[in-house]
């Protein structure tokens, strides 16, 4: 949940995790991306907890599971500077950096450990230095406008929150992020930050409407997907997945209109990347 709060809108730039596995693929797969990072907070831990289960049980067998189960890579942190990027006079600091590229590279690590690839992480870090730096020109840019954070959209962003990690309230919630070392005013920032930025995303893809030809195409790229995976589930119908089609479809071309308005913004802005 921390590191969904403290990396925003970086969902918005899942290009970030994606791109790294191959400059063809990213462009294919950035509404892949978006699902990964709403699973963040529970999938990296469920991870963490195979891996060291895994681990306990390689010990002692030598070869027994040592064929299914690679180490997970460290991120690696050295030589980050203080100040990761500089835009229009607000820094990036090498605290929110190391949050949230750890976030990232452990999403990028699994997927990569899947395919066998390892994870380049000087490219990851440049990626995800320039979505921070996009992250920031799009929070300054709904500030310049005077985007507000409605009371009520706040609390639909924070029962979200609440239904994705399982819990019962948002005190339930709030005392989570506490035990973390967030407070309920750090995070209600946070979450009325990133209430601004989704105003201002849907204020700049307008009225999306997905076409029947769109949702067809999203369609048969999953089943796609799902056939180079070796899945032995069968792909429901169309019409099933009809209303997530419109749902990914609709996030890619948010997704394309924030990165759009954030290469805009950029090109007027005073911006330094140190990474």
């Amino acid at each position: 949940m921390k590191k969904w709060l403290l990396s925003l809108s970086i969902g918005t730039f899942a290009v970030v995790m994606t791109a790294c596995g191959g400059g063809d693929e990213s462009a294919e797969n950035t509404d892949e991306g978006s699902n990964t990072q709403e699973e963040a907070s529970g999938g990296s831990e469920e991870s963490q907890s195979g891996q060291s289960g895994s681990g306990e049980q390689s010990g002692d067998g030598g070869q027994s599971g040592s064929g299914e189960q690679a180490q997970m890579p460290e991120p690696d942190l050295e030589g980050v500077p203080d100040v990761v990027a500089e835009v229009n006079g607000e820094e990036v600091t090498k605290e929110e950096f190391e949050q949230t590229y750890t976030g990232q590279f452990q999403q990028v690590a699994m997927q990569q450990q899947m395919s066998g690839e390892e994870v380049d992480q000087d490219q990851l870090k440049q990626q995800v230095a320039e979505g921070m730096v996009d992250q920031e020109l799009l929070i300054q840019e709904s500030n310049n406008r005077d985007i507000s954070a409605p009371e009520e959209d706040v609390n639909a962003a924070i029962d979200q929150m609440v239904e994705q990690n399982g819990m019962e309230s948002q005190d339930d919630f709030f005392a989570a992020l506490e035990e973390q070392g967030m407070s309920e005013d750090e995070a209600m920032s946070q979450l009325e930050t990133q209430v601004k930025v989704d105003q201002l995303i849907a204020e700049e893809a307008g009225d999306i409407e997905p076409t029947e030809e769109e949702l067809q195409e999203a369609y048969d790229q999953a089943k796609e997907q799902q056939e180079q995976m070796g899945g032995d589930q069968e792909m429901p119908s169309f019409e099933e997945m009809k209303p997530d089609l419109e749902e990914q479809v609709k996030s890619q071309k948010e997704s394309e209109a924030a990165q759009t308005l954030a290469s805009e913004l950029r090109d007027n802005s005073d911006v330094t990347v140190n990474v």
